[in-house]
């Protein structure tokens, strides 16, 4: 088995089309083809469905395609560590953080700790509203990730980090108590105009389970993933919003926009750090992660955020 014909196959994947990633590999359309083919013969199965819209992974396709980035990754990892010997820390790693949460507000202190402490690891970082960080993890694209839920996903491993609850985030002429410290009921909210993230968000299915526990149908009126477009939005009174207090305290926008605690019911959820079960850990990705476990909990206990607990691992 050609390890080239498994990073093509891979890069097919991701691209979703494969006259695209011939011309990103550089190689022959029917060459390219023709390694498909073949790949197809040693496994007896079928790997892509091909269509008008591009190519995609049969089961089969979906399973080699897992497979094959944890080899990759693997190799490259090994050609790293043993051209390096016995010298510092070396290579890349890959964190996910989820937006609209308190793991977003790491990305910073990660970066700098990483860079003091780790000065040969090239940290790579994302924040995506479109891509299932569980899945990235699973098939070998992140090497870890801090996410909302923890578990149990299959091929994954969960280390709670915290609880968040959530706040209302409204504009400064909302009246919803006649005090700042007063809770707001969700049942006052039935007519607010909502700014929400995508329905595919975790912060988002947390939402609408605690509005459907109520039999309350939320009004939204826009699915905003920019948080500086939201921050603006709120401030200019456009609608409200509900956020983890870590990314609600970074938009309030001082004499335009202000915080309700939420009651009734109270909404929260766990966030946790989410690694491969079958990929094994790099040196590199080991040290990484006892930063970043760290550094979560540290922040919690300094900031003092409102509504959210360490959870012990």
């Amino acid at each position: 088995m050609d390890i080239r014909r498994l990073q093509a196959f891979v890069k097919i994947i991701d691209i979703g089309s494969i006259s695209r990633a011939a011309d990103i590999l550089n190689i022959a359309q029917p060459a390219l083809s023709q390694q498909l083919a073949s790949l197809e013969t040693a496994f007896k199965q079928k790997l892509l469905i091909r269509s008008k819209m591009g190519v995609t992974p049969t089961a089969a396709g979906l399973e080699l395609y897992r497979h094959s980035q944890t080899i990759i990754k693997q190799l490259d990892r090994a050609m790293t560590e043993i051209s390096n010997g016995a010298g510092p820390l070396v290579g890349k790693v890959s964190v996910g953080l989820s937006p609209y949460s308190s793991g977003s507000t790491l990305s910073l202190a990660l970066l700098k700790e990483v860079r003091e402490k780790l000065p040969g690891i090239t940290l790579h970082l994302t924040e995506s509203f479109d891509d299932i960080y569980s899945e990235m993890v699973m098939t070998g694209r992140l090497d870890m990730a801090v996410i909302h839920g923890a578990g149990p996903i299959k091929g994954v491993h969960f280390t709670p980090l915290m609880k968040e609850d959530f706040f209302l985030v409204a504009p400064e002429n909302s009246s919803f108590t006649e005090s700042l410290s007063s809770p707001v009921r969700l049942s006052d909210l039935t007519e607010v105009p909502l700014l929400l993230p995508p329905d595919y968000n975790f912060v988002r299915k947390r939402i609408n389970m605690a509005f459907a526990r109520k039999q309350i149908t939320p009004n939204i009126v826009a699915e905003v993933e920019a948080l500086l477009t939201l921050q603006d939005a709120v401030a200019a009174g456009v609608g409200c919003t509900i956020l983890p207090w870590s990314v609600a305290s970074k938009i309030i926008v001082p004499g335009k926009s202000r915080v309700y605690e939420l009651c009734s019911p109270v909404i929260q959820e766990d966030v946790s750090l989410c690694v491969p079960e079958s990929i094994p850990e790099t040196e590199a990705g080991l040290a990484v992660r006892e930063i970043l476990i760290d550094l979560a909990k540290n922040m919690v206990a300094s900031q003092n955020w409102p509504g959210t607990k360490i959870m012990d691992s």
